[in-house]
């Protein structure tokens, strides 16, 4: 048994941070069905995020990890009979995800209140940049518009250097994704008590204000700013931060603790550093003093004395907080990221063996899995049709009309 077994899950979304909610949902047991216009509905996001068709797209398929655990229906909203295609999937759905900007659901006849009337116990979640409602709910955006606004960004980098724009893991997967699965479980589990469905709003803006929620929490208590690149957890001090090894590989070292930087001083001869470990105002400001910068400089000089796996492997057993800066082709091959199954090879039809992410989420009892790899465009239309109990005839019309894809 799954633990979303018997859940099934609409996905109207289009682009990564919705295809990585919805895959969660699926790795946890849901049936996740993608509702994807055929690519002769057209418009400026035509083929966006389109599942891939024919021979060359099955091996592109087989290795899209963000849409394994999913069936694909090609279904034109904007076609009458195909939003009756979809209001009558609606009457089996538990919850539907969609990631249009505020509007465009309510244009194509899907939104949630259309979608209320005909099951009211559906959890419907939108995603979208700024939430349905204010005044920036209708304005564009992408990640890095989302952390700019929530304060993210600033904090982001050196001192007396323009902010750093990171990979868009916050805003899109922290704020959008991350929190969408926790909005949908959460309403499904609401539903379980009253037996009522809701609405779920969630903002990629929001989102990533919540990661930063501690830091806000000290600014409203005690006004604190946190200058970019001018705290310890920027890498202003020296006992947290990354260091140039031997090889020209890069070595982390989180000795916040006392005890964990005593550690490391100790572990490097170096007892006289010791008490220069982690203080409250370290929060709020740069080292200052000389002999920060004679730490610094000694553990800049002394990490150039070995191997990046050599120091690892050294200060690991002196129980340091040490990490190995890797690069992506270096993950897959750790030996704690194998233990943990976050690699996992899936055989493949056609293409032979193929590896993906593995599951975050570690389940005791109704363990999450890989039960089928991501579809082909429309590759299953058919198939939910005929359990919505349409006929053969009624399925070779409504492809022949471009109704289906």
């Amino acid at each position: 048994m799954l633990a979303l077994e018997g859940i099934r899950v609409l996905d109207l979304t289009h682009l990564a941070p919705g295809a990585l909610c919805t895959m969660i949902l699926g790795d946890l047991g849901a049936d996740v069905i993608r509702i994807e216009a055929p690519p002769s509905v057209g418009g400026r996001g035509a083929g966006l995020g389109t599942s891939p068709t024919g021979n060359e797209g099955r091996k592109r398929a087989a290795f899209d990890a963000l849409n394994r655990n999913k069936r694909s229906l090609g279904l034109n909203l904007r076609e009458e009979r195909g939003r009756e295609v979809f209001y009558k999937l609606t009457q089996t759905a538990d919850a539907i995800v969609e990631g249009f900007r505020p509007g465009v659901v309510k244009r194509l006849g899907v939104d949630y209140e259309t979608v209320k009337a005909i099951n009211s116990q559906v959890v419907y979640c939108s995603l979208s940049g700024y939430g349905q409602d204010g005044p920036y709910s209708k304005f564009s955006g992408h990640d890095i518009n989302y952390i700019s606004i929530a304060g993210v960004l600033d904090l982001i980098g050196q001192s007396e250097q323009p902010p750093v724009v990171p990979l868009n893991l916050i805003a899109d997967f922290a704020g959008a994704s991350l929190h969408g699965v926790i909005g949908i479980l959460t309403a499904l589990v609401t539903r379980s008590k009253t037996g009522k469905g809701q609405y779920v709003d969630i903002a990629y803006s929001d989102g990533a204000m919540s990661v930063i929620t501690w830091f806000i929490s000290q600014h409203f208590s005690n006004g604190a700013l946190f200058q970019r690149g001018s705290t310890w957890l920027h890498g202003a001090y020296p006992y947290y931060g990354v260091y140039e090894a031997k090889d020209g590989k890069y070595v982390t070292i989180g000795c916040v603790e006392p005890w964990f930087w005593e550690n490391l001083c100790r572990a490097l001869g170096k007892e006289e550093y010791i008490p220069y470990c982690i203080s409250p105002e370290h929060f709020l400001h740069k080292p200052e003093g000389d002999k920060w910068t004679e730490i610094s400089s000694f553990l800049k000089q002394v990490f150039r004395t070995k191997t990046r796996d050599e120091w690892f492997d050294f200060l690991s057993q002196k129980d340091v907080p040490v990490g190995k800066v890797y690069s992506l082709d270096e993950v897959f091959s750790d030996p704690q990221v194998l233990h943990r199954q976050m690699v996992i090879e899936i055989e493949h039809p056609t293409v032979g063996k193929v590896k993906q992410p593995g599951i975050a989420i570690k389940l005791s009892e109704t363990p999450g899995k890989v039960r089928r790899l991501a579809p082909l465009f429309g590759e299953h239309t058919e198939e939910i049709l005929q359990e919505l109990g349409y006929t053969k005839p009624q399925i070779d019309e409504l492809r022949q009309t471009s109704v289906i894809g």
